[in-house]
């Protein structure tokens, strides 16, 4: 009874669509990241809560170190996620986003963006991110731990008031933290 049913075109059409199916299912929702995880450990900033101002010509003051410009706490979304972002203003005037304490799961095509729109908790959050202005600083380097990201010279930070490690693949946010300016 096997060998014929091997025979049967029919049978070699379905297995080849099951293996064709298997494969591209694993390759889309890659489901071993689900209990994998990507550790990061970078150098963050130095921030002081109050940097030393130094007397300029002009009797303004400018700051010696790094300048903390926004901050705020990670919301779940469709994923657990806790940890803080903040943006953080060095002396030479670049700009840098720095994610401080990240825990949210990992994903198959997660990105680090800077977004226009506000931080809703719940699923109401979820899809949010992608309806204004975006500017994606690139691929999530790790679900886990300290990293940084350079923001390029030429974004306006202006309107800019949070940051979702998106999915892109399913247009899901894991998780977002609103930016405001530090008290």
């Amino acid at each position: 009874m096997h060998t014929r049913l091997l025979r049967m075109p029919l049978t070699w059409v379905v297995v080849v669509a099951l293996a064709a199916g298997s494969a591209l299912g694993l390759y889309w929702f890659q489901p071993w990241k689900l209990v994998t995880d990507a550790e990061v450990d970078e150098a963050l900033t130095t921030v002081e809560p109050a940097p030393a101002p130094t007397a300029s010509t002009t009797g303004a003051t400018t700051p010696t170190g790094p300048v903390l410009v926004s901050r705020g706490e990670f919301v779940t979304h469709e994923h657990d996620t806790s940890g803080s972002a903040r943006i953080v203003r060095t002396p030479d005037g670049r700009h840098r986003l720095e994610l401080v304490g990240l825990a949210t799961s990992n994903g198959p095509d997660l990105r680090v963006w800077l977004t226009d729109q506000p931080v809703r908790p719940g699923t109401a959050g979820w899809r949010v991110f992608d309806d204004g202005r975006w500017v994606e600083l690139g691929r999530l380097k790790g679900n886990r731990g300290d990293q940084g990201y350079e923001i390029p010279a030429g974004v306006d930070l202006t309107g800019l008031t949070s940051v979702s490690i998106w999915c892109k693949r399913f247009a899901v946010s894991f998780g977002a933290a609103p930016l405001a300016a530090p008290r």
